[in-house]
């Protein structure tokens, strides 16, 4: 995976400071659709929050998705909305999950593109 855009938001909450970074991820997948295999292009976020206290790091939480549209554009404004506003990478699935499942058809869109032309 290659990381094309890394958007950090930094809150302050007394003296812990928790940093938040939102990152559209770029890979390939193989998928196989009527009998033919295809590699197709995916983008995906990942979400990360470090919480430093004096400076120093004293917990992480991460998560990703990593296969969510062949479609940048889509992904990309995905993770602003979820930059815009401050998710959790523990609320990660539950806020990308229906748009996952919808995403489906976009890589089944893509691949019959690819083996058609």
């Amino acid at each position: 995976m290659i990381v094309v855009e890394n958007s950090i938001r930094r809150l302050q909450d007394g003296d812990l400071t928790r940093i938040y970074s939102y990152r559209l991820l770029k890979n390939e997948i193989s998928l196989y659709f009527k009998g033919n295999n295809g590699a197709v292009q995916a983008y995906g976020i990942e979400v990360e929050r470090q919480d430093m206290l004096d400076g120093k790091v004293i917990n992480i939480q991460r998560d990703c998705v990593s296969s969510i549209s062949p479609y940048r554009h889509k992904v990309h404004n995905l993770m602003k909305i979820l930059y815009e506003n401050t998710v959790s990478p523990i609320h990660l699935i539950d806020m990308v999950g229906e748009e996952v499942d919808y995403s489906i058809e976009d890589f089944e869109c893509e691949l019959k593109n690819i083996l058609t032309n």
